[in-house]
């Protein structure tokens, strides 16, 4: 069996003039990942290889998460071909893990992400936004021969935040 957990990049500023792969977290993305991190603690399982696309958002996102899971910042792998929007290149990407690892935990992109979980969970989502969390189980041995598996968790920042009344959107923290 091997497990997969898939988490998006954190909200990410545009305020400064930078290219798409130097863009840092907004606050609003800081504050998000942490809040996701500090939730997903015993979706984890007890050993896995961490996987992370070499864009500045995807590995501030991935240190915050490193953070807050005592996860060694040391033992990140980062990679190029995670900087995709493509779910094929995704897939592709997942494919090649080494079967010695049973348990993945990748920080990429969307619609990559969005795309994938649709093709290979049994859950449809619109949108994975931004710090969405998505664990996915597959039957499988091989990474390289996962097919449909089942989505055991989504977890999204707007699951965990409180909201002052049903007739507004404005988060109380």
């Amino acid at each position: 069996m091997k497990k997969l957990i898939l988490i998006r990049h954190a909200k990410s500023s545009w305020d400064a003039p930078l290219i798409d792969k130097d863009r840092p977290l907004s606050k609003r993305g800081i504050n998000d990942a942490h809040l996701v991190a500090a939730n997903i603690e015993h979706y984890l399982p007890d050993s896995y290889i961490v996987w992370c696309s070499t864009a500045q958002r995807t590995k501030n996102t991935a240190y915050i998460f490193a953070e807050t899971l005592s996860i060694p910042q040391d033992t990140i792998i980062f990679k190029d071909e995670l900087y995709t929007f493509d779910e094929i290149a995704l897939e592709k990407a997942i494919k090649a893990c080494d079967n010695q690892y049973d348990n993945l935990i990748l920080f990429g992109h969307n619609d990559a992400i969005t795309n994938f979980v649709n093709t290979f969970g049994n859950i449809v989502v619109d949108n994975v936004p931004t710090t969405g969390f998505v664990y996915i189980t597959f039957q499988e041995n091989e990474w390289k021969n996962i097919q449909k598996g089942t989505t055991e968790k989504l977890l999204f920042p707007r699951d965990l935040k409180k909201y002052d009344s049903p007739l507004t959107s404005k988060p109380i923290y």
